[in-house]
């Protein structure tokens, strides 16, 4: 599979650039109901800055620009978001419903320490 070795940069640029957009629809729908409603009735102040990390850090993230700062804050994000919501239910992600925000937390980790990389704002 050496083929793909030449991919890595645009493969890692695609990652961080979905990541971000994924993460921030997140935020669109808390603030924006966008794409569809939140379903959680009225936000409260965890919410709102959840919210707004994800909107912003999401932009950023996307875009390359001070990423990984960005990066490290949504990574501490969802790393709360994990054991505030989902970690006191059960300790195994699948049962307490918390795979997208480790997934999330270890994506953006791995993006805070490798960089913007190509295709990104810090980059040029």
């Amino acid at each position: 599979m050496k083929f793909l070795d030449n991919f890595q940069e645009q493969t890692y640029a695609l990652l961080r650039i979905t990541a971000g957009f994924m993460f921030l629809l997140h935020g669109t729908q808390k603030y924006f109901n966008f794409p569809q409603d939140y379903p959680y009735g009225e936000l409260g102040f965890l919410s709102i800055a959840a919210g707004t990390i994800e909107v912003v850090g999401g932009v950023l993230i996307i875009i390359g620009l001070t990423t990984r700062a960005a990066a490290f804050i949504c990574s501490g994000t969802m790393a709360v978001a994990y054991w505030v919501f989902h970690g006191t239910q059960s300790i195994y992600p699948l049962v307490n419903g918390g795979e997208l925000a480790a997934l999330y937390c270890f994506i953006f980790l791995f993006i805070a320490c490798k960089g913007s990389g190509i295709w990104s704002m810090d980059n040029h």
